[in-house]
């Protein structure tokens, strides 16, 4: 703001400034004018204009319009000549009249989309959590739903619904939440009248933004990294039977075990639920299925007694009955409709059952020795047998597509994608095989004893993985496009009993009794797991939660001198993890 205007043919008491201009031009720069949103400029002037005489203030005005000519080299030395003559008071002052001037939010100067663009390359979410208590507008800012969507992509959140699962534990937490949110602001208004929800309306409670998609996926990350999720031990009896086959999704647990039973337990709080008896043998195989046709879960139990049983798993009821192996059931598989069951047996036989009405539907023979192995995708089934071959067949019709020779001892694992069929065997190798034409595509080589464990995983935006597990205690990650051990792990002091792998992570157990967290695409350990035990029989996980059965020596009895007595004071210990209940 200008103080003073001179009149005509006043001559201002200063020395012109040496800027090499004539007494008779003047510069044809603007007057520059200060914003005025930070600081009431008027009411400065208007206590200048009282404080001081008429000629101090004439002075002042010539001054300000001197100024507005010089150079920026030449403000710069009048500046620092004028600061140098101020006491600490005056530059107190100086400083409180400044700094507003100079508290500019950028981001609120930029465009809508320039704002959302340059927010979009934060990738650490304390870094944008920080931003958002910035201001108001930042905070807005940051509710955006591309900001969040974006960042999800970077950490590799991808969901496949704006809709939460019903029976997901933390939607239930979130819809109270809501709730609750809802109850708070109606505390003081009137209540009206219940009524039933429109489907439209349950939608919209169910509905969450990905702001929300995003912390629940990131805090349960860094729950299972840091261990700090709840751990639920699930009561049980199973004492020193071998826990032999397992199961968890978001709501059951259920365990086969050698003692004829199988155990279910609740897969959110850990409570026994009931225990099914049928088999009049062990049980070494199992798989249940939520059937999309009517939401019911059928479970397929198969063992020593050389019978398959169906059972109703919500009731505990058992549905069918299925004979005709002639020896143990080794494995079992149900496919994605929980129409159809595959059965492998040591009678060298795969049978394909109706498990909705009960019978027989296809018997397959070709093997000439027990069926130790399958896998599952789609109208096909590959097989692995102690015969040290390899077999498709197609579920439907029960025809034998093709036969793979090349292994030298028993097959005792196998995996299929629809893609690839991957076997591993106790002659120490592993094959991958083409299911379209039935020719080897690879041999991988490295481990040196029985490979017992296959998992084919595809982190995103990455090549195809194999991960390897075999009873010389290594974990080997494999890339399948070019065959390559991406990544040797010395896991486990002796054989890896049990393993499963995501996108993300491996989650390993061995007969060292250790349990051991490691990072897929590093091969790096993140963390042990579990305090040690005797032995880990079986593990698995999902998402949010994760299972481990083992044998641990019982800690209600004096740990016997003898090492031969140990085997009589063990229990079975089953630990529920859970990483998301802080969400």
């Amino acid at each position: 703001m200008d103080y003073f205007v001179p009149e005509k043919g006043h001559t201002p008491p200063a020395t012109p400034p040496p800027n090499g201009l004539s007494g008779g031009q003047t510069s044809s720069r603007p007057t520059q004018r200060f914003r005025s949103s930070y600081v009431d400029s008027s009411s400065f002037g208007d206590s200048l204009a009282h404080s001081l005489d008429k000629r101090r203030l004439e002075y002042v005005g010539n001054v300000t319009k001197n100024f507005q000519q010089f150079s920026t080299d030449q403000k710069h030395l009048f500046l620092s000549e004028i600061l140098n003559c101020c006491d600490t008071q005056l530059l107190s002052f100086v400083h409180e009249l400044i700094s507003p001037r100079l508290k500019i939010d950028f981001l609120k100067q930029l465009p809508i989309e320039l704002s959302l663009h340059v927010i979009s390359f934060i990738e650490d979410p304390k870094d944008l959590a920080n931003a958002s208590r910035v201001s108001s507008f930042w905070n807005s800012l940051l509710k955006d739903e591309a900001t969040w969507k974006s960042l999800c992509l970077k950490h590799r959140y991808r969901r496949r619904s704006s809709f939460f699962d019903l029976n997901s534990s933390w939607q239930h937490q979130f819809q109270q939440q809501k709730q609750q949110q809802q109850l708070h602001f109606m505390d003081h208004d009137a209540q009206p009248e219940h009524q039933p929800q429109t489907h439209q309306q349950e939608q919209q409670q169910e509905h969450v933004s990905y702001r929300d998609y995003f912390w629940h996926k990131y805090n349960t990350e860094m729950a299972w990294s840091q261990g700090t999720g709840e751990v639920i031990h699930c009561e049980n009896d199973i004492g020193r039977a071998l826990v032999t086959s397992l199961q968890m999704d978001n709501q059951y647990l259920v365990l086969g075990c050698d003692n004829h039973k199988i155990e279910v337990f609740d897969s959110n709080t850990g409570q026994h639920l009931r225990t099914l008896q049928g088999h009049e043998g062990g049980v070494w195989a199992l798989q249940f299925i939520k059937r999309p046709s009517d939401g019911k879960r059928i479970l397929v139990t198969g063992g020593c007694d050389r019978v398959v049983i169906v059972w109703d798993l919500e009731t505990g009821e058992s549905i069918y009955t299925l004979s005709g192996h002639s020896s143990t059931v080794r494995c079992l598989r149900v496919d994605a409709e929980g129409q159809l069951a595959v059965t492998g047996s040591r009678d060298a036989t795969v049978r394909i059952w109706d498990i909705e009405n009960g019978v027989s539907q296809h018997v397959c023979t070709g093997h000439q020795a027990s069926v130790r192995c399958m896998d599952i995708h789609d109208n096909l089934v590959a097989t692995g047998s102690y015969d040290a071959t390899a077999k498709l067949f197609d579920i439907k019709t029960g025809e034998c597509r093709f036969t793979y020779f090349g292994h030298h001892s028993q097959i005792y694992s196998i995996s299929f994608d629809g893609i690839r069929i991957v076997t591993g065997s106790l002659d120490w190798s592993i094959k991958v095989w083409d299911p379209v034409d039935g020719s080897c595509l690879g041999t991988l080589t490295g481990h040196t004893s029985l490979v017992g464990h296959l998992q084919l995983s595809t982190p995103y935006d990455s090549t195809p993985l194999l991960v390897s597990g075999a009873s010389d205690g290594c974990l080997r990650i494999w890339e399948l496009r070019n065959f390559r051990c991406k990544h040797q792990v010395s896991a486990h002091d002796s054989s890896v009993s049990c393993l499963q792998a995501d996108q993300k992570r491996i989650l390993s157990g061995g007969s060292d009794g250790r349990v051991k967290l490691w990072n897929l695409e590093t091969g790096h350990l993140i963390r042990d797991f579990t305090a040690p035990a005797r032995t880990v029989w079986k593990l698995q996980f999902t998402d949010t939660k994760a299972v481990v059965v083992s044998q641990k020596p019982r800690t209600d009895t004096i740990v016997p001198v003898d090492p031969s007595f140990l085997t009589a004071n063990v229990e079975t210990v089953i630990e529920l993890h859970k990483f998301d209940v802080n969400t």
